[in-house]
């Protein structure tokens, strides 16, 4: 059964924040008035269109937006089909997928804490379903782990995914150990793509910390388009690193 939102609507507390503000805004165009120097004036439409128009982006965004986005950043790795793949923070398997379907022998294991807050219908059966619509379930397996505390050996991964995840640890101290994680399980030679909204330069100077060349690419259109919506308080990134 085909549904709008396979990979889940992202920040469903912040969609619905959304929609409850520009109700009531709406609700204000009718009853409310603003005395503008002994002028009456409604004005409440335009924060209504503000309000609807960021809950609208933020669903197209989980419709359409990030699956064109997870394809663009999966294709900036050159993929041999045989790797070991790790994707951290999974949510409902949008990376892991976009990644099996250039594997041939290769695997990808998603490891989540599963939190609802952060993605609708955020759980390991749903990853698994999505692999099944997708047609790669043999090359796809879940785990249910904290990225601060990898269950895996060292140096046991070629490649290590995550997007929009790292910056669920709120801590400094959490960041930089899920970074260490990274360092830690990448085989030599293991290459690293993250993306994310906030904190991306922390990420590139702890991996440069542990000798990993790192590149940083830029925000791009998309990316200048959440910092406004979101006046500054988003500052998405994408970084590349390799293990000497």
């Amino acid at each position: 059964m085909k549904t709008l939102f396979p990979y889940g609507l992202d920040a469903p507390p912040v969609v619905r924040n959304l929609l409850i503000a520009a109700g009531a805004c709406l609700a204000l165009v009718v009853v409310g008035k603003i005395d503008l120097f002994g002028v009456q004036i409604n004005g409440f439409q335009w924060p209504a269109l503000g309000f609807a128009i960021g809950a609208a982006s933020m669903a197209w965004s989980s419709a359409v937006g990030k699956l064109q986005r997870r394809d663009r950043l999966v294709d900036k790795l050159t993929w041999v089909g045989s790797e070991q793949v790790l994707d951290l923070g999974c949510g409902r398997g949008l990376m892991a997928i976009g990644v099996a379907k250039r594997l041939t022998t290769g695997h990808v294991t998603g490891i989540d804490l599963w939190q609802a807050e952060d993605l609708s219908g955020n759980e390991g059966a749903a990853v698994l379903v999505n692999a099944v619509r997708e047609g790669v379930s043999g090359r796809v397996s879940v785990h249910t782990a904290d990225m601060r505390e990898l269950p895996f050996e060292a140096n046991s991964i070629d490649v290590v995914v995550s997007a929009t995840a790292i910056h669920n640890i709120y801590e400094v101290a959490g960041r930089d150990k899920a970074i260490d994680e990274i360092a830690r399980v990448l085989k030599p030679g293991g290459r690293v793509l993250i993306y994310d909204i906030r904190h991306t330069a922390q990420y590139a100077k702890r991996l440069a910390d542990h000798g990993f060349a790192v590149e940083q690419a830029g925000p791009g259109l998309s990316g200048w388009f959440w910092r406004i919506v979101a006046f500054g308080t988003l500052n998405p990134g994408t970084l590349l690193a390799r293990t000497s």
